[in-house]
């Protein structure tokens, strides 16, 4: 007999609805049970679906093969959904929650803290590395773990650093685990896959689209106490995660630069406009410090 969690991850993946939609079917009916009974035309009229969006949703609903398909890429992943214990309670606190998340590594590491998001451009300058291994080889080495896109650049150094100091890191795809992207960072993906955790709320089969990654940023900054960028250009895709760190109600931090510098203009303006100047990484771990009991309730 079908669970309430079997039936989640199974609805979640028939085409034709949004998370939106899914949470509505939820309000409907808690249990899920009676969306397998119901008519295309029916869940048509009844959620305002496009009747051929509802008939897409009708007939995946019923199609053996998607099963199977969800059973198989159990053998190689682990799914996790928004009821179960392992889920993170503080993701379960942002806007729009991942209901299932896919996961290949150490899925203890949902419960590891403190947590930091490291974001930043594709683009980095020469002096990145060296701004990094200051800051967060410090942070690293006293057991915090890093979070971050996985992406070229200021995400893919961040790994590096947690993995070359036997640390601890998550990275969040915006595809599935069959496509990984970018494609130069197969390897990447394996090392974390063994000694970390990658996640994504997209299915393995999942191709990456230019709307994920805006998506999977606010996960990045939901599982964090804090999102750290450390350099940015004004205009930047960087700004997303840190527009959805502040609506998460999550500390944001910057590395200040040269006003001169294009890859420094974004964090500087996110330092006039509010975000906490640091110094050292002693002042992200004095924050944590403040925090740490009501992070932990």
């Amino acid at each position: 007999m079908e669970t309430f969690r079997e039936r989640l991850i199974h609805i979640t993946r028939c085409r034709g609805i949004s998370r939106r939609t899914v949470r509505a079917f939820i309000r409907c009916d808690p249990t899920l049970k009676t969306f397998y009974q119901r008519s295309s035309s029916n869940i048509s009229q009844f959620f305002s679906l496009p009747s051929k969006k509802a008939a897409k949703f009708h007939s995946d609903l019923r199609n053996p093969d998607l099963k199977s398909q969800i059973k198989h890429e159990q053998t190689y992943c682990k799914l996790i959904t928004i009821v179960d214990d392992i889920y993170p309670s503080v993701l379960k606190t942002i806007k729009d929650a991942p209901l299932v998340l896919y996961a290949m590594g150490d899925t203890n590491l949902l419960t590891h803290q403190p947590m930091l998001s490291v974001i930043g451009t594709r683009k980095p300058s020469t002096e990145a590395m060296p701004k990094m291994k200051r800051y967060l080889v410090p942070l690293i080495q006293e057991g915090w773990l890093i979070v971050s896109g996985m992406a070229m650049g200021i995400d893919s150094y961040a790994h590096h650093l947690a993995l070359n100091h036997q640390g601890k890191t998550i990275a969040v795809l915006g595809s599935g685990f069959d496509y990984v992207y970018p494609k130069q960072h197969i390897q990447l993906f394996r090392q974390i896959a063994a000694k970390g955790l990658v996640l994504s709320e997209y299915p393995p089969n999942t191709s990456p689209e230019r709307y994920h990654f805006p998506e999977r940023n606010r996960i990045i900054s939901g599982l964090s106490f804090g999102t750290f960028v450390i350099e940015a250009m004004e205009r930047s895709g960087t700004l997303i995660t840190v527009d959805q760190a502040l609506d998460q109600g999550r500390d944001v931090y910057a590395l200040p630069g040269s006003p001169l510098a294009e890859h420094a203009k974004g964090c500087n303006r996110m330092i006039q406009d509010g975000a906490k100047l640091v110094l050292d990484s002693s002042d992200i771990v004095d924050d944590w410090k403040q925090m740490e009991f009501y992070w932990n309730i």
